[in-house]
């Protein structure tokens, strides 16, 4: 028998093979749970030693992981072609935050995307500002323009594609080369596609995020985030890390990797039933706009075709009569899609959502009621019959 798994430069294999060294697995298929704070040495030359290394795979204390973490850590590298780590986080904002810390000092400026997730807006227009870094907003559709807003203290980007409200593809490739040549860091919130739709280094980001809550973990029962960079800022990334005390459980990483066992199969169940609601919401009366990067009047979509190789289960429609009441009515009618925030499970949710309200560099001129969908792994033909029914509820109630 091998050490490890034979490795693969297929995405769903790599989901199944990676990170299952032979000395964290033992005789068995999954790297056991660790639970442990301290760790033991054999002498005090031995402890003495330790301190020379800082990396994955090498006992130290608890903080730094244990074989049920570092399998986790280096399955997500290797899903990620280009990268040279991965550090563990206990929730998608704290990976965010945790990556913008490793690369922004006080006099840095950072620029956002317009569509960016609303944790991240809060975070950098307040603990940021608090910091003396400045952050300023950008259309999402900016493009190779965004060279038109950096200045000398401009040190990094954040992007979002597709933003998880709205769903505008950005041109990641050309908004990293435009960087590249001014030395400025690229970080993408790579949640929606994961590095399976999007490998994100390939397409030139620096660091790519991941809210594992969500796809990664796949069962809505774990907080975690995670944050994969190529050998430039892996020192700096893992440090900022260490310094800030970051640490996941090695149980919260056990359920993580099992999730991420199975993400191909969910992943494209997820696309294949979105895309099979997504496409029935565009010929209701009731719907002004579908905003599904794979559907061709999306925002971005072009983008999406050229770079992307697939698409999720998360979207949004507009509801063309629609004010707050009526789109209260129409959600609280459905029986099979959950009212709750996240998404990425594999129970189907509904939410509504105001994007304009977190809006600062662009306007958000979309008429109608925005209702955010999580399609989960439910007969699709089932979803479908319940937003049917909720429509019958929702035309009842319109003045």
């Amino acid at each position: 028998m091998t050490d490890s798994p034979q490795k693969s430069n297929t995405p769903a294999t790599r989901a199944v093979t990676s990170g299952r060294r032979k000395e964290w697995t033992g005789a068995v298929v999954n790297p056991p749970v660790w639970r442990a704070s301290t760790h033991l040495y054999d002498s005090v030359a031995d402890l003495r030693s330790g301190l020379s290394s800082n990396e994955d795979g090498r006992f130290f204390y608890g903080r730094r992981g244990s074989p049920t973490q570092w399998s986790l850590a280096e399955a997500l590298t290797e899903m990620e072609p280009g990268a040279a780590g991965t550090m563990l986080y206990p929730s998608g904002v704290a990976a965010i935050a945790g990556a913008m810390l490793a690369v922004l000092k006080p006099g840095d400026e950072v620029l956002l995307t317009d569509s960016s997730y609303d944790p991240s807006r809060s975070y950098a227009d307040n603990f940021l500002k608090r910091m003396g870094i400045t952050a300023r907003y950008y259309d999402p559709l900016i493009g190779a323009d965004i060279a038109t807003l950096i200045s000398d203290k401009t040190r990094a980007i954040l992007l979002e594609s597709p933003g998880s409200l709205t769903f505008e593809v950005q041109d990641v490739p050309a908004i990293c080369s435009v960087a590249k040549d001014a030395g400025i860091v690229t970080l993408l919130d790579n949640t929606w596609a994961t590095s399976r739709f999007f490998p994100a280094l390939e397409q030139g980001i620096d660091i790519s995020i991941v809210a594992a809550t969500k796809y990664i973990v796949g069962h809505s029962d774990v907080m975690m985030g995670a944050a994969t960079t190529h050998d430039k800022y892996w020192t700096r990334l893992r440090r900022t890390a260490q310094q800030l005390g970051q640490v996941v459980s090695p149980d919260d990483a056990y359920l993580a990797a099992r999730g991420l066992r199975t993400l191909e199969v969910r992943l494209k169940q997820h696309e294949q039933s979105a895309l099979a609601v997504a496409h029935w919401l565009k010929e209701r009366p009731e719907v002004s706009k579908v905003l599904h990067p794979a559907l061709p009047d999306c925002p971005g979509h072009e983008i999406w075709k050229r770079d992307f190789k697939g698409s999720s289960g998360l979207f949004s429609f507009a509801l063309a009569e629609g004010n707050e009441g009526s789109r209260a009515a129409f959600i609280d009618a459905l029986a099979l899609f959950g009212i709750g925030y996240s998404w990425g499970g594999f129970e189907s949710l509904a939410l509504p959502v105001d994007p304009g309200k977190y809006r600062t560099a662009t306007d958000w001129t979309m008429k109608g009621a925005l209702v955010r969908l999580n399609i989960g792994l439910e007969d699709s033909d089932d979803l479908i019959a319940d937003l049917a029914k909720a429509f019958e509820h929702y035309n009842n109630v319109l003045p």
